[in-house]
């Protein structure tokens, strides 16, 4: 599985494999996500780029189907979509606003999953409740890394990601997704990378 993988994902831009390469020598075998985020990204990938697309995405991963509440390996799912961005970036404006799209999409599988729910139903009508809570929608949905939330105002905040695999601009789709599902308006997110797997997100909304 290990040599496919790797096959799979040698077309990508220098820059990229070498990210991608340093986040897998940091995954380990406990580290999992739910299928649900993997089906998410492999729904964005059928509707852009089709069957074929989908099949060199699986192959990336080494799996041929996920079930949305199992766990499967978070390397498994750094060659799904680094091999997603790279097929689709040219459609999407390039491999940062993929992997944002591709966020985003999970988020919208999450919470519309019974955990999301339950999430969207404690938050009422509030995005910063919303957020406030999201460090602990993250554990029921990954095994591995620790986030926090420090508000700066009513409508915005920091939230700090330790020893999370994704790149920033995946969890950019993702906190703006949140926000927005709560009706915050003109929502900016900013990710910036401050150790080899920690980053810090300045949100703000109207």
């Amino acid at each position: 599985m290990g040599e496919q993988s790797q096959g799979n994902v040698s077309g990508l831009d220098a820059s990229w494999a070498k990210d991608l390469s340093m986040r897998l020598s940091l995954a380990l075998k406990e580290d999992t996500a739910r299928g649900l985020f993997f089906n998410g990204a492999v729904g964005a990938v059928r509707a852009l780029g089709g069957d074929t697309a989908v099949e060199q995405c699986l192959g990336a991963a080494g799996e041929k189907k996920f079930v949305d509440f199992f766990n499967y390996p978070v390397a498994a799912f750094l060659r799904l979509a680094y091999t997603a961005a790279q097929l689709m970036g040219p459609q999407l404006g390039g491999f940062d606003a993929t992997l944002r799209r591709m966020g985003t999409q999970a988020t919208a599988d999450f919470l519309s999953s019974t955990a999301g729910k339950t999430l969207l139903l404690l938050a009422g009508d509030s995005p910063k409740r919303l957020v406030s809570n999201l460090p602990s929608g993250y554990r029921a949905a990954v095994s591995y890394g620790e986030r926090s939330v420090e508000w700066t105002g009513e409508r915005s905040g920091r939230f700090v990601m330790k020893r999370d695999f994704m790149p920033p601009s995946y969890h950019e789709g993702v906190l703006q997704a949140v926000i927005e599902a709560q009706g915050g308006r003109a929502v900016q997110v900013r990710g910036r990378q401050t150790g080899a797997l920690d980053t810090e997100y300045e949100l703000s909304w109207q």
